[in-house]
């Protein structure tokens, strides 16, 4: 990636402006360590007044200053600068005098000189002094850009928390209020609906909380593995049956089609939960009396587990998008389905982990093939703690 270092060189003898132009004129600087190369951009002053006026209105990224200059100094330019609110943050300044003593550095330092160059020096010596100076901008520029960017997705993680946690407090609040006044009289069987209601929006609110634990464990690198054989079958046929319920109260047939055994060597609790976000979701947006096939195959070191439904199916442009954060595809067929809208981006994110990954075919009112590949056999070393 390319950068650009505006630098000014403020010196009263044309000599050694020259020279420093001839030096840095159209030099470019490698910084192969942080993968960065700076184009640099020359402008000069012959005083301090050209300086100051040439800082207020361009505020280069480096001044290449010189210590004694006619009218104002090196040293009153440097105090400017650092009390000049409306300055550039990461504006550096390096030092220039023929006069070289550890009193005039220490000084220098204190006004808030970057670096200190003697004359005479050579241009190997001005290179070197301008590529520290240009490696120490462009990690400052870094590490606001990061830092900013760390704000901007705090903000937005907070704003749609916020926004998928209201819906279900609110409903709550208002359930309870009705009980508090009696709407229903003093019967306590007549609100057995709102007890439920309530239940199941806490339900949700369990759920998004755990999978955003879920989340940031994989994203930060600490969730526990722990790697072990499993037999696929016998996971993929524990996940139907915890979906049976909710599949027969709509008339839905869930069908596996596995090997009679598949070995995997991987994370369990990975593993089911790829296998319950598959199946959940292809009960959950299906049509009543429809269909759900699982189907796993091995090949080549690699598990393919397919689940296809007769469900209600996507447009194209939200296929596109349903990988990400709190992404959940909203229509007045979806409205009443809850979810927390991370499942998918952990089922992903798992797939990744596991040496796999994750995609999607669907159409409209036709349905939906999820399809997950994974590495049969995970390291044992990849365990975390």
């Amino acid at each position: 990636m390319s950068e650009t270092l505006n630098v000014l060189v403020v010196d009263d003898e044309p000599g050694m402006r020259s020279g420093i132009e001839r030096v840095l004129r159209n030099a470019t600087i490698a910084l192969a360590d942080i993968d960065k190369t700076v184009a640099v951009s020359l402008a000069a002053a012959s005083d301090g007044e050209q300086a100051l006026a040439h800082i207020e209105a361009e505020r280069p990224d480096l001044i290449l200053l010189d210590h004694h200059l006619p009218g104002i100094s090196g040293m009153e330019i440097l105090e400017k600068i650092a009390g000049d609110s409306g300055a550039a943050p990461d504006m550096l300044a390096i030092m220039i005098t023929a006069y070289a003593s550890l009193e005039t550095a220490v000084s220098a330092t204190k006004r808030g000189a970057y670096d200190f160059l003697a004359k005479p020096f050579t241009p190997q010596e001005l290179k070197a002094t301008v590529r520290k100076a240009a490696r120490h901008l462009i990690l400052q520029r870094e590490a606001r850009r990061l830092a900013e960017e760390k704000r901007q997705v705090r903000f937005q993680f907070i704003s749609v928390l916020a926004h998928e946690l209201k819906a279900p407090l609110g409903a709550i609040d208002g359930y309870l209020h009705l009980m508090q006044d009696r709407v229903a009289g003093d019967e306590l069987g007549a609100y057995d609906k709102i007890v439920n209601r309530c239940v199941v929006r806490l339900d949700g609110m369990q759920k998004l909380i755990y999978d955003l634990l879920d989340l940031t464990r994989i994203e930060s690198g600490q969730k526990n593995r722990r790697i072990e054989s499993v037999d696929l079958r016998e996971i993929a046929e524990q996940s139907i049956e915890s979906y049976i319920p909710d599949a027969t109260k709509r008339e839905i047939t869930i069908e596996l089609d596995i090997e009679p055994e598949t070995q995997m060597t991987v994370d369990r609790g990975e593993l089911e939960i790829i296998l319950n976000n598959l199946i959940s979701n292809a009960v959950k947006y299906n049509r009543d009396g429809g269909r759900v096939d699982v189907v796993c195959r091995t090949a080549d070191e690699v598990v393919t587990i397919t689940v296809s439904d007769t469900g209600i199916g996507m447009a194209p442009e939200d296929v596109e998008k349903l990988f990400g954060e709190f992404t959940r595809i909203k229509n007045a067929k979806t409205r009443d389905i809850l979810g927390s809208g991370l499942g998918l981006s952990i089922l992903k994110k798992l797939a990744q982990l596991n040496g796999g990954d994750v995609s999607v075919t669907s159409e409209v009112d036709k349905g939906t093939t999820f399809t997950a590949t994974l590495a049969q056999h995970q390291p044992a070393d990849e365990s975390q703690e």
